[in-house]
This record gives structure tokens, C-alpha cells and sequence, in this order.
């Protein structure tokens, strides 16, 4: 049953708002973790958020919480997905539902960090999470091509069963991105933690959109996209290790290549959003005078490229093998020699 009818923009400003009340709390409360022993900043990538001494029960209870949260995601989202109720502006009984078990984890989460502090990053390397959310945000410039190219606006004719399967099943690895991501980290209030938290709750809050149509509104998801951009430079600045020039121009120049070709903009703003980008980069590197590291820029666009090719390979080989190995269909008697 259908009640809340909000506009896209409406319905987008309350996402936004929950976020920011939630990334709030964590920040007023992260004071309540300092009694813990954690290892502290070591070497690149070895994430410092962790007890110097962890429990079986700090160990249990992350894995238990994110477990138990991305089931239920994606049992909601599959039974969504049967309901085949379409896309409105209304509010869906499964709509309520992930909203609830967002929040009810989220809550868990904040919890759980003040009991036993670590989280999944105990276990697994930082990469792990970095990588989730990047190819969350690989496979969006894939679901996206059809709409608004994939460089400077030009299209691409992926094969069709592969785009059928990105449309299809792309619910399921964003809503794991973001829950593994959400769990790997302990409520903490650095800087780079509350704008990580801020950016994964409007993650979260675009997973409770499902079948609505905000979820589609370009505006919306054009900032979903570009909001890595100032978490990556934060964390970056926060970390002191010099590369926020790399993050900050590197997802820069997603949106000159990728992103801004979604949103109707005219061929001069284009331009002029490029004159801008490519002026900012040589004004920022020339000023600390570091022009011979300018290349570094092309890293995040390379890999996200090379990805996205090496995922249609791998659907190409894929498909290849299948239609191999598929049995032949039975010949059909000519009428001819009856």
C-alpha cells in the first residue's frame, strides 16, 4: 500500500538530511571510544582502527552484525524485485523494509563499536574496502552508458545480455559495497570517518529508493557519484600523505569524461567545465611545484577503464563458452520428405 507520495526532491532532502543527523550522532559520541588500545597509524593501507588486543567477541559480533544486515538486504530486494510494482513517487512496503533494517544496523553498528570497537578491518586488508565501493562506482559508469556515453558523451553498444545482467543484478553488489563498507570501519570521529559515514548512509538511503523514482533522478544520482570526490580528499588531507592532488583530480576528471554528459548540459558549459578542470590541475600542481607528478591524475581514470574492460572480457568469454557448450537444437523434420 502506497501513502507518502514526495517529490523527487523532497524525497532526496530527506535522505540527506538522515544522513547528516546520523553522521552527527557518531560524531558527538566518538569521544566514548578513546579508552580503547588500538594499533595506530603504521604504513600505507595498514588500516590503524583496530584493538591491539581483539576478542573473539569483537571478531564475532562485526561479522555476525554485517552478515546478518546484507542478508536482509538482499532478501528485500529480491522479494522488490518479484513484486514488480514499477517506479513511482510512492513508498512500497519494501521500501519500509530496507529503511528499517538500515537503521536498525546502523544502530547495531554504533553499538557494537562502543562494546568491542573493531570491525571488519581487523580481518581483511583496507583494500578490500576501497575496492568495493570503486567498483560500485565502475559498474554505475557502466548502467549509466546507455543514457550518457562513456567518454565525453560518447556511446558505447555493450552487448546486450551484458547490460541486461548489470540492470538486473547491480541492486545486489551496490547493497553489498556499501554494507561490507559500513561494517568494515569502527563508528569513529575522524574527519575521513564522518565524511565516509555521510557519504555511505546517502548510499544506503539510495538502496532504501528502490522502485521509486528518485532513485533514477539524474540530479541525484550525479551526486551519489561525485561525493567520493571530497570524501577522498578529506581522508587524503587527514592522512597528510600529499595525495590529494591524485583524488581530487583524478575523480575530477571522471566528471569531465563521464559524469557531466548525464545531466543535459549544453556543448559551451561542457567546455567551459573542462577549460576550468584543466586550469585548476596546472594552477595546483604548479603552485607546489609539483608538474612532473601531474600525471598521477590518470591513475583512477586508467583503472576505472581498465576495469570496466576487463569486466566485459570476462562477460565475453563468458557468453563465448556458454554458446559453446550449449547443446545444438533438434532438428526440425523437413515436411518436404514426409
Amino acid at each position: 500500500m502506497t501513502r507518502i507520495k514526495p517529490s523527487p526532491l523532497v524525497t532526496a532532502l530527506s535522505g540527506i538530511l538522515l544522513a547528516a543527523g546520523l553522521t552527527v550522532v557518531i560524531a558527538l559520541t566518538a569521544s566514548r571510544l578513546a579508552h580503547f588500545n588500538i594499533i595506530g597509524p603504521t604504513a600505507p593501507f595498514h588500516y590503524p582502527w583496530r584493538l591491539t588486543d581483539p576478542t573473539t567477541a569483537s571478531h564475532l559480533t562485526a561479522w555476525l552484525g554485517y552478515a546478518l544486515h546484507n542478508i536482509l538486504a538482499w532478501v528485500i530486494i529480491c522479494l522488490a524485485k518479484r513484486a514488480r510494482s514499477g517506479f513511482t513517487r510512492g513508498f512500497h512496503w519494501y521500501n519500509w523494509a530496507i529503511l528499517a533494517v538500515n537503521g536498525f544496523f546502523i544502530l547495531l553498528h554504533w553499538l557494537q563499536s562502543r562494546v568491542w570497537y573493531d570491525g571488519l578491518a581487523q580481518d581483511v586488508p583496507e583494500i578490500t574496502a576501497l575496492g568495493s565501493v570503486a567498483l560500485m562506482l565502475m559498474v554505475i559508469i557502466i548502467l549509466e552508458t546507455p543514457r550518457r556515453g562513456l567518454i565525453l558523451g560518447k556511446k558505447v553498444r555493450f552487448h546486450q545480455q551484458f547490460m541486461q545482467i548489470v540492470r538486473q543484478y547491480h541492486g545486489y553488489l551496490f547493497s553489498w559495497a556499501c554494507i561490507y563498507t559500513f561494517w568494515y570501519h569502527p563508528t569513529e570521529g575522524t574527519v575521513g570517518h564522518l565524511a565516509g559515514f555521510f557519504y555511505m548512509f546517502l548510499l544506503l538511503w539510495q538502496s532504501v529508493l528502490i522502485f521509486n523514482r528518485t532513485h533514477l533522478n539524474k540530479w541525484w544520482t550525479f551526486t551519489l557519484e561525485v561525493l567520493v570526490l571530497p570524501h577522498a580528499v578529506l581522508v587524503a588531507l587527514n592522512q597528510g600523505n600529499n595525495l590529494w592532488p591524485m583524488f581530487a583530480f583524478g575523480f575530477g576528471a571522471m566528471l569531465v569524461l563521464v559524469q557531466m554528459h548525464g545531466l543535459g548540459l549544453n556543448t559551451w558549459t561542457k567546455r567551459i567545465l573542462a577549460i576550468i578542470f584543466v586550469a585548476a590541475v596546472v594552477i595546483s600542481y604548479g603552485i607546489t611545484g609539483r608538474l612532473a607528478d601531474v600525471h598521477e591524475i590518470t591513475r583512477i581514470p586508467i583503472l576505472d577503464y581498465a576495469v570496466i574492460g576487463l569486466l566485459y572480457l570476462i562477460f565475453l568469454g563468458l557468453h563465448g563458452i556458454s554458446r559453446l557448450i550449449k547443446p545444438p537444437l533438434p532438428l526440425q523434420a523437413d515436411r518436404g520428405d514426409e
